[in-house]
């Protein structure tokens, strides 16, 4: 890990000033993602800026939905009353995340801006187009059990979120709502704030350099009332989705009035499946449905050696998603 000077800002317009300012800079709230990456010396700064202190806190209902401070960690959002009452999906894609120590430190914000956790990506000895473009990817003929199957490209493979939140937030629909250092705030839907790799892998989001996330905004939905985030990984704790998948339904008389559908650990970016969603209004609410559904939502994937095992297991884990929300 290389040296960096460190100041703890008081106010918004500090915090993107400073970071607008120097370049080199970065911002830390709980760090769990960040230090990891300095110290593989993956990403280098000169300086980091502590956001902590900063108000952008809370939990509470708007007449837009859930808004979460950017700042609560994901153990208080993942237990808090609100969350897992009115958006299960949500606190099952907390609570299933990392470790219980991880989760006291961990901001919603920073787990949103997680990066690959492609070995390529975080080896310094390997090429890797997402860290430096134009030196290659190669994952496309080595090790990539673990990388997407959708919405690749030949310049790189990585899913490029591997984390569990945010596949549960694209699938609801949420907003986030980001402030530069002017001051001024715009809304982004979660479904528009992720990039496809494209020809350019190291450009992952469309937040500016001088952007800090300040909140989340969730639609206050019955299909987000019956959702799930279900999550299939090799041992039971401390893992990574191999595959994931966050569905909320809205059901009546046996027939599927509105349906959201994500999956995660597949997609080069957490995968929305709109075209599934649509297909599924109308329909019974009956695993024969949901298996049409799952085939439509593998369709366009584009495995590589190692990794074709995950269709299927997206496929058995989105039908098993489907069913038990459907069955509640």
């Amino acid at each position: 890990m290389n040296n960096f000077s460190y100041i703890q800002a008081d106010k918004a317009k500090e915090a993107t000033a400073a970071k607008r300012d120097d370049k080199s800079a970065a911002f830390i709230a709980g760090g769990t993602t960040l230090l990891d990456l300095m110290k593989l010396n993956v990403e280098n700064h000169g300086q980091l800026i502590d956001v902590n202190m900063l108000p952008f806190r809370g939990i509470e209902m708007t007449k837009d939905g859930l808004r979460i401070g950017a700042l609560e960690r994901m153990s208080e959002v993942g237990a808090h009353p609100l969350v897992k009452e009115n958006f299960p999906a949500v606190s099952e894609s907390l609570l299933l995340a990392a470790s219980a120590q991880l989760r006291n430190m961990a901001s919603i914000g920073g787990n949103v801006l997680q990066r690959t956790r492609c070995g390529y990506f975080r080896d310094t000895a390997f090429p890797c187009n997402k860290r430096e473009p134009g030196t290659g990817c190669p994952a496309l003929e080595g090790d990539n059990r673990n990388l997407a199957i959708l919405g690749t490209s030949e310049t790189c493979i990585a899913t490029s979120y591997p984390g569990d939140l945010a596949v549960a937030l694209i699938a609801l629909d949420a907003v986030l709502t980001l402030e530069n250092a002017k001051g001024k705030q715009r809304q982004v839907p979660i479904t528009k704030f992720y990039l496809l790799p494209g020809t350019t892998p190291q450009r992952e989001t469309v937040l500016e350099a001088d952007e800090l996330i300040v909140a989340v905004t969730i639609p206050q939905t019955a299909a987000a009332r019956k959702s799930k985030y279900l999550k299939v990984r090799d041992r039971s704790s401390y893992a990574y989705a191999l595959v994931s998948a966050a569905v909320g339904l809205e059901v009546q008389g046996g027939t599927v009035r509105a349906a959201r559908v994500a999956l995660g650990a597949v997609g080069a970016q957490p995968w929305r499946c709109f075209e599934v969603e649509k297909a599924l209004v109308g329909q019974p609410a009956t695993e024969a449905t949901f298996r049409a559904a799952a085939e439509l939502a593998l369709r366009g994937a584009k495995p590589r050696e190692h990794n074709a095992y995950k269709i299927e297991m997206a496929k058995n884990t989105l039908v098993r998603a489907l069913s038990e929300v459907a069955s509640v």
